[in-house]
């Protein structure tokens, strides 16, 4: 060659069909470093880092990608450094290491963004950062802020007709979907990133599709067609030695078998991708290997086996997503996001100061009221940053409080003890079956007060498992009882978690805890507008006025700081409906105008009503 390239695309035209050639980039980074081609010697060490993290070999793939990005830097070419550092971003991901990942496609996405014209390439890295971005927003739960990065990468990818960008786009789309619980739509973005696949013929995007598409069925009720098309995408799996995608089709292929009652070979299938996980350090296929073999035992009645390995998920889960790591992510897109608004504002500024100094000697009335209307825009900008912030503190200083009340150091005690008797009793069903039951309102609780809205199916739910377990205390003389009317879809409905518990926490202990016999608490839900849904909450117990009197008598006294909690977290909840919610609380007498309990009724605005403009 009598001139060396010295652009990524001129480099990739030249050597990508030898790209995949491990022994052909080794000797062609040897070459180009007896040349002194900084550049090519860049990009045969990218190309080694992404075969070495094809086949799990991390710790290789992140000498490699390091190596080309010392090269990138010391020949001065940021579209260079930026390609290095997604490719940095991308194998921590795959290793489930959140921080660095998002370390690195952040700085990448600085660098692209700094670029006022960038060229293609820099475009497509852009593309990645916001893929990566968005991935980021999956580890958090955050799936519709995920969903924005995809769609804006998607948009970049749609621009350049990179039909691989296409494809990899429509399935973060689709995991995106699958969690928010649209599996119909979920089913078609995977559908449709399985044509661009098959478009371009990558094996390995076919097997990521086809154990996507079956975890959907399998998820439907159909095992039988999840575990036909997983058996094809695992053998795809390990023609390609991608270790990571392997451990996953094993996974799949256990969970379709365990809904099939196979239980032997489920079981040897998810043990298998457990060794996978455990050789390759691939934590995300542990604890999905850990679930699925605690669902397995308790399939099979061996409970005891069947918590161990529900313990083993939960430590496993922990070492991924505990609330340290969550909140440094937190901060550090927070942090990203405000970088951007504050280097829009450089920009705009610079750009002003040379439209002034070429009209300054005409326009100066006009500039002088420029400027005063920029500090008017800043001010109030700054004055609605401040109140969002105080009202996002507030909403997480009530959620904080709300976990605090809910997963009360009283209640667990009490509850462990009441199993703890079992136990001791040699009950070991009743035992197993609330433990049990402990374990899902536990974790129900947990995942709850990371969500800032559920369904009213979900939360009748736990509500029933919070029951079942304080009842254990009451010896099950609590009946209780849930109606739902017919033109209620529970499903759809939406509302705070755990907003329920406090007013059946106040039934419990205020209304029947002081009563011997007939204790009932029916929670009713009706629709009789538009507008709302009413839930009741009503119970046969001893009426408000006798309970304040037997609690002015009593030492210790419970405080009903739920209730306050729940109303101040409903107020914010509902603050943008046109429709307010309402609590009404009824005092029940019997025909001979005695107390006979309480009625608590709480009108809930619907979704649909019509949001007040801002």
């Amino acid at each position: 060659m009598k001139t060396r390239p010295k652009e990524y695309a001129e480099i990739n035209e030249t050597l990508k069909k030898y790209r995949r050639d491990s022994i052909k980039m080794q000797t062609l980074a040897t070459m180009a470093e007896a040349s002194n081609n900084t550049e090519t010697q860049c990009y045969a060490y990218n190309s080694l880092g992404i075969i070495y993290r094809n086949i799990s070999k991390y710790e290789e793939a992140l000498l490699s990608h390091k190596k080309a990005y010392d090269l990138a830097e010391e020949a001065q070419n940021t579209e260079l450094e930026i390609i290095c550092l997604n490719m940095l971003g991308v194998v921590y991901r795959r290793m489930d290491l959140v921080k660095p990942a998002l370390d690195y496609h952040k700085k990448a996405l600085d660098l692209a963004n700094s670029y006022e014209n960038p060229s293609p390439e820099t475009k497509h890295s852009i593309a990645v950062s916001q893929n990566s971005m968005g991935n980021i927003y999956l580890a958090l739960n955050q799936y519709d802020l995920a969903l924005k990065q995809f769609k804006k990468s998607l948009v970049i990818e749609k621009e350049q007709d990179n039909t691989l960008g296409l494809a990899i786009n429509y399935q973060n789309i689709g995991y995106a979907n699958e969690a928010k619980g649209l599996l119909d739509q979920a089913l078609s973005d995977y559908q449709t990133s399985l044509k661009y696949n098959n478009e371009i013929d990558s094996d390995i995007g076919r097997v990521i599709c086809n154990n996507s598409i079956a975890q959907i069925y399998i998820k439907q009720g159909k095992p039988e067609l999840g575990q036909q098309i997983i058996e094809k995408a695992l053998e795809m799996a390990l023609l390609e030695g991608d270790q990571f995608y392997i451990a996953s089709s094993y996974i799949n292929l256990g969970w379709a078998q365990n809904e099939l009652g196979n239980y032997k070979e489920a079981e040897n299938n998810l043990k298998t991708a457990l060794d996978i996980g455990e050789k390759y350090s691939l934590k995300s296929a542990k604890v999905e290997a850990h679930k699925h073999l605690s669902e397995l035992y308790q399939n099979k009645g061996d409970y005891k086996t069947a918590l161990e390995r529900y313990k083993d998920y939960i430590e496993e889960e922990e070492t991924i997503l505990n609330e340290r790591n969550l909140q440094y992510v937190n901060d550090i897109i927070l942090q990203y996001e405000s970088e951007i608004k504050n280097n829009q504002i450089r920009v705009l500024a610079s750009e002003n100061e040379l439209v002034k100094s070429k009209l300054l000697r005409n326009q100066k009335i006009f500039w002088y009221s420029l400027i005063a209307l920029i500090l008017i825009a800043g001010g109030i900008i700054t004055v609605n940053r401040h109140r969002q912030l105080k009202q996002e503190k507030q909403i997480l200083t009530l959620e904080q409080d709300m976990l605090r009340s809910q997963m009360n150091p009283h209640f667990i005690f009490n509850s462990l003890n009441s199993i703890k008797l079992y136990i001791i009793n040699n009950e070991k069903e009743n035992a197993v079956y609330y433990l049990n039951k402990f374990s899902k309102l536990i974790r129900k609780i947990l995942i709850a007060s990371t969500e800032k809205e559920i369904s009213l199916e979900d939360e009748l739910d736990t509500m029933k498992l919070y029951m079942n377990i304080e009842n254990i205390r009451f010896s099950n003389e609590i009946d209780f009882q849930v109606k739902i009317d017919d033109n209620i879809n529970t499903a759809n409905v939406k509302l705070p978690s755990l907003i329920l518990q406090p007013f059946l926490e106040n039934a419990l202990w205020h209304g029947l805890s002081s009563k011997k016999n007939d204790k009932k608490i029916v929670l009713h839900a009706s629709k009789t507008t538009d507008d709302y849904v009413t839930i009741s909450i009503t119970d046969n117990g001893i009426g408000r006025i006798e309970s304040e009197k037997i609690n002015k008598n009593k030492l210790l006294k419970r405080k009903s700081v739920g209730i306050a909690l729940t109303k101040a977290r409903l107020s914010n909840f509902y603050k943008t409906y046109t429709s307010p919610y309402k609590i009404e609380v009824e005092n029940l007498y019997d025909t001979n105008h005695k107390p006979a309990g309480t009625k608590v009724i709480i009108h809930i605005p619907i979704r649909s009503s019509v949001l007040r403009t801002a």
